[in-house]
């Protein structure tokens, strides 16, 4: 087990720093979205199953030949108060560092899940008393707002598409399917589960810069993922007029402000101020800019650039070959450490 620990380690460093690194400069992945996201999520989980099982294999090798053997004997430590003069200094502080790490992504996972939900909650029973139905179909609603905004706000059976008077009055019927296409798109493919788990990610190791950039990457990945579905449908040229408009809305200064000029605010001015994209950051993942895109995912200027660039200079998608070695290697990825400390354990 000595040298699985070390092993473990070398991919978990590889995989925390140079990998993340190198694949958010990469080009390719506009190519193919849906084959990098994969690749990021391998990277997250391979990485984090790496560094506790470094730990844990390391810690566990005096007492057991594989990690299976280890757990045992430590259970018997732990429950049957057998000696523990086996393990070291090291050993234990190894041990005792793996299992704090896994109760903080674990604590993380589920602190972030439950702010999401609250702020969601708040969202709709927000929209319950400033919205109205729109005839675009059922699930969708409108604020009155003069500036161009769109979003949806996933809850199962309880998602909604929201939109703003200044939207649906700026877009034309083509446009404004486009971005209906496109938030049905964030819904149905349930992104907002992505979001969540790279935003805990981030919160739990925000020291790490990589999964700074993993979010930024999967932010804009899932937008592309969206924008491809839309484009099954609308042209480019209506998808990118579309977006340009409703980014506009976006960064518009006096989005989220309240009206003061009157003393009270107006319904517009509370729409604006509680419906704001900044206000919906919870319903995704904070990034650059902290704003909620159009899309109903965490956007930011560079990923609306990225995704305009990507419209305006299409390149040809990842050749099959490629695609396939892509996701074999994510598939390697889980299965390397997995292996390394599962399987001795069963063969043993």
């Amino acid at each position: 087990m000595f040298w699985t620990s070390y092993f473990l380690a070398v991919l978990a460093l590889i995989l925390a720093w140079p990998v993340p690194v190198l694949l958010s400069r990469a080009q390719w992945p506009a190519r193919s979205p849906f084959t990098a996201m994969v690749l990021w999520q391998a990277i997250a989980l391979a990485g984090g199953l790496s560094m506790i099982g470094a730990m844990l294999v390391y810690g566990l090798e005096p007492i057991g030949e594989n990690l299976i053997a280890g757990l045992r004997s430590l259970a018997g430590m732990v429950f049957n108060n057998e000696p523990t003069t086996a393990l070291g200094f090291w050993h234990l502080f190894a041990l005792s560092a793996a299992a704090l790490l896994t109760a903080h992504l674990v604590f993380t996972l589920l602190l972030t899940y439950y702010k999401i939900e609250r702020q969601r909650r708040r969202h709709r029973e927000l929209l319950t008393l400033l919205a109205s139905p729109s005839d675009d179909g059922p699930g969708t609603v409108v604020i009155n707002h003069d500036s161009p905004v769109a979003y949806c706000l996933p809850g199962g059976a309880r998602s909604v598409t929201v939109l703003s008077d200044g939207l649906m009055a700026a877009l034309e019927p083509a446009e404004l399917r486009a971005v209906l296409i496109h938030e049905n798109a964030h819904l149905s493919q349930r992104h907002d589960l992505l979001l969540w788990a790279f935003a805990a990610w981030r919160q739990a190791l925000p020291w790490f810069p990589t999964t700074r950039l993993a979010q930024t990457a999967v932010n804009s990945l899932i937008e592309m993922l969206a924008d491809d579905v839309a484009l099954r449908t609308e042209s480019k040229v209506t998808l990118i007029k579309a977006i340009a408009i409703v980014s506009s809305g976006a960064s518009t200064p006096g989005l989220g402000e309240q009206s003061v000029s009157g003393g009270a605010p107006n319904g517009k001015a509370l729409a604006g101020q509680a419906l704001s994209p900044r206000a919906l950051s919870g319903g995704g993942a904070v990034v650059e800019g902290g704003s909620i895109s159009a899309t109903g995912g965490a956007d930011s200027p560079r990923t609306t650039a990225s995704r305009v660039s990507r419209l305006l200079s299409p390149q040809p998608p990842l050749a099959k070959g490629l695609r396939a070695l892509v996701l074999a290697t994510s598939a390697l990825l889980l299965a390397v450490p997995t292996g390394l400390l599962i399987v001795p354990g069963l063969l043993g």
